[in-house]
């Protein structure tokens, strides 16, 4: 029985705490938070603590971090130092310096550390990676997810760019796919975007897109905005194309652009060749709730079966640094070269 204590619970929170309720081989241990919260019946029982400091004297096996993003690569390290493995959601940090003291940290202390990328986990997305690079490469990377976010989703949208732009904290999703596409090592980004609001911070920008081009001389594009402005029109593009055809997921079940499930759902997969067309349907695709299961379980498996994980830290750290490099084109005008970085 893996003991578990949960940080942060928030929606990812709340949903990564109710998995390791239902799955057989968790105990969760605590759950911490820094305000008080109204809990679902599932895990109003649970001990409630205030830091990770007091949640450790519970002696847990696991820590589960859903905090906010500036808190995670400090939550992380502390949690391993103290004999715990990791789930951390994405991203991993807010530089690239934290988030190799994060792997480094990992690697010493030899603690499994899963970063929070749930497509990852997604069959429909899977199979996607697979058919695109069954075509071969080079590619172009079309993708982005914008959110028409109002009200309660739009004060949740302002409390992130508080600490983090909507093209670092979704894009590590779209860029870990292209990076787990292509193999090749990403060289340069060039970004822009614009603050279309003034709920938010001056030196905050709600709309942002870039290009990042690859070793192999694949090129991606990757656009994300937030808040009540934003288009409903195109907010869901998924494309990949290459000399030998293309990928695409289809819009058939996404919903509206702020519905959570929607952001991962997969109405189905066009695959495009010379030769002709064809359709795979995904009419069974897993919910947010059921994602974070999955996710959840196979944090619970790496422990069990040590799985080597060189390779999933290795990407989280290439994604986040080209977002990163994205955020700092946008801010400062000027393309931004990743050859030193990622050294």
């Amino acid at each position: 029985m893996t003991r578990v204590l949960i940080i942060g619970l928030g929606n990812m929170g709340m949903s990564h705490a109710l998995a390791h309720h239902h799955h057989p081989d968790s105990q969760i241990v605590g759950l911490v938070n820094r305000s008080e919260i109204v809990l679902p019946p599932d895990l109003a029982a649970y001990p409630r603590f205030d830091t990770l400091s007091v949640g450790m004297e519970q002696d847990p096996d696991l820590v589960v971090i859903a905090t906010y993003s500036d808190s995670h690569a400090n939550l992380a390290c502390a949690a391993m130092e103290a004999g715990a493995h990791v789930f951390v959601e994405k991203p991993l940090a807010t530089t690239v310096a934290d988030a190799k003291r994060v792997v480094d940290t990992a690697t010493r202390t030899r603690r499994k550390l899963v970063i929070g990328y749930i497509l990852r986990h997604h069959p429909s997305w899977v199979r996607l990676i697979q058919e695109a690079r069954a075509l071969g490469g080079p590619y172009v990377f079309r993708l982005n997810l914008n959110q028409q976010s109002q009200g309660a989703e739009w004060d949740t949208h302002k409390a992130l760019m508080q600490t983090t732009s909507p093209i670092v904290d979704c894009g590590v999703h779209y860029v870990d796919v292209m990076c787990q596409i292509t193999d090749a090592a990403p060289v340069r980004v060039h970004g822009m975007g614009l603050r279309l609001s003034d709920e938010i911070a001056a030196d905050m920008y709600n709309y942002g897109q870039f290009q990042v081009f690859f070793a192999d001389g694949s090129v991606g594009w990757y656009e994300a905005g937030w808040g009540p402005m934003m288009s409903e029109t195109a907010f869901f593009v998924k494309d990949i194309v290459s000399p030998n055809g293309s990928v695409s997921i289809t819009e058939g079940n996404t919903g509206a652009s702020s519905d959570i499930d929607g952001h991962t759902r997969v109405g189905g997969i066009l695959m495009h060749t010379p030769d002709g067309d064809r359709t795979v349907e995904m009419p069974d695709e897993p919910g947010h709730q059921a994602l974070c299961d999955a996710e959840q379980a196979y944090m619970l498996r790496a422990i069990a079966e040590d799985i080597d994980l060189t390779r999933h830290m290795s990407d989280a750290v290439s994604s986040l640094a080209i977002c990163l490099a994205a955020d700092q084109s946008i801010r400062t005008g000027q393309s931004v070269s990743l050859k030193e970085t990622l050294k």
